[in-house]
């Protein structure tokens, strides 16, 4: 019970303190959106680097696998 008082406490200080310092936000969202997508970015190509990585690694097995078959 003592979470729940405390989380809605929180959320409307929150809205108040977004309605209150709205310009301040604006500016701390337009800094970091940039920088987010950054990293997003970065992590989406490493990740899609790993897959196809593995990818590649899988079809050396399968090829490796028919060659002993033959």
């Amino acid at each position: 019970m003592k979470t729940l008082i405390g989380g809605a406490i929180g959320a409307v200080l929150g809205v108040i303190g977004i309605a209150v310092f709205f310009d301040s936000f604006l500016q701390i969202i337009a800094g970091t959106l940039p920088a987010l997508l950054l990293l997003g970015g970065g992590l989406a190509l490493y990740l899609g680097f790993d897959e196809l990585k593995d990818s590649w690694q899988k079809d050396k097995s399968v090829d490796a696998a028919d060659a002993k078959e033959e």
